[in-house]
């Protein structure tokens, strides 16, 4: 009987184990699938976040576009549709009032504080690029680079 005994627990711990391991195997697969899961789902977001930046580099680039299109948007010279009361203009000390063209470089002495218009909404004037200034030479308004002086555009008369 003990014989017997002891061979009824041994079969019982052989199909115990036996069922174990395959609950273990099954448990490993869910747990393999799951990880499987995370790393695609880890991949879906680096893929969003690379098209994220791909967005933001194509509205930048348009950015840029548009701000090009808007400084070629400057007529090169025009006539000043109203004119304003602006106080009167004294020219630096060495030179008189004269006409100014597109292309030219306007001297250092113009852009001083006390010739550029930082009051350009007050003149219908349009808020200059970045890196350019409007600066007042005689009647008339020079759109001009900040470091260079190299003129953009000329608006003349806008002043009496």
């Amino acid at each position: 009987m003990n014989k017997a005994l002891t061979a009824a627990l041994a079969a019982t711990l052989a199909l115990s184990s036996v069922g174990m391991a395959s609950a273990a195997e099954a448990q490993s697969r869910g747990n393999h699938e799951q990880r499987q899961d995370r790393r695609d789902d880890r991949r879906e977001d680096r893929q969003d976040r690379r098209e994220d930046r791909r967005e933001w580099r194509q509205e930048a680039r348009e950015d840029r576009r548009d701000a090009r299109q808007d400084q070629r948007a400057y007529a090169r010279w025009q006539q000043s549709q109203r004119r304003y009361n602006a106080g009167r203009y004294h020219a630096p000390r060495g030179y008189q009032v004269r006409t100014w063209s597109y292309g030219q470089r306007m001297p250092s002495y113009y852009r001083s504080n006390q010739y550029v218009v930082s009051d350009y909404s007050r003149y219908g004037l349009r808020q200059p690029p970045r890196g350019y200034q409007y600066v007042r030479s005689g009647d008339d308004v020079v759109l001009t680079a900040v470091a260079t002086g190299l003129i953009t555009a000329v608006i003349a008369g806008l002043f009496n």
